[in-house]
């Protein structure tokens, strides 16, 4: 694949403000992760080394809780392109050891954000918060469709249901 047939990236990410936590909205499904899963959570923390830690939180089918821990580390200035490994021991349910993660849309108040694979297989819509509204849901998604992902498996991760516990 050419370098011109990548998705667009954003300009430029500040990784201070991208750290803390993140609910996953909804998700293209990735062949390891069970669909079972609800209320993913995405939380990135700088480490000593520069490298961005990140722990994926889930609770499985059983209502357990399940978390995948790996490292981000920008591939430029930009701070758009990420390259993520996840330690062994996180993989039982993240598809990849290592994955290109290319922030493709940013809300200015780091509330929302899109991120997907260059390859277009692995979206994400991520937000602040476990719920967004239907139409700020559908601007995102239809920028996904824009930048040539197929959306017709998108999934819709359940969120809140912990919280209830």
């Amino acid at each position: 694949m050419s370098h011109h047939d990548e998705p667009a990236t954003v300009p430029s990410v500040d990784l201070q403000r991208y750290l803390g936590t993140w609910y996953e909205i909804a998700r293209l499904p990735m062949r390891h992760e069970p669909e079972d899963y609800r209320d993913i959570t995405a939380t990135y923390s700088l480490q000593d080394d520069g490298k961005v830690r990140v722990a994926n939180r889930a609770i499985d089918g059983n209502g357990e809780p399940q978390e995948a821990i790996g490292e981000a580390t920008p591939v430029d200035d930009s701070n758009s392109r990420l390259k993520v490994s996840f330690l062994p021991d996180g993989l039982r349910w993240i598809p990849f050891t290592k994955g290109d993660y290319w922030i493709l849309r940013l809300d200015p108040d780091y509330c929302i954000s899109l991120v997907g694979s260059p390859d277009r297989r692995y979206l994400w819509l991520l937000a602040r918060e476990p719920t967004i509204d239907a139409v700020t849901r559908e601007d995102y998604l239809a920028t996904a469709r824009e930048r040539g992902f197929d959306l017709t498996d998108l999934i819709d991760t359940p969120q809140g249901t912990a919280a209830a516990r």
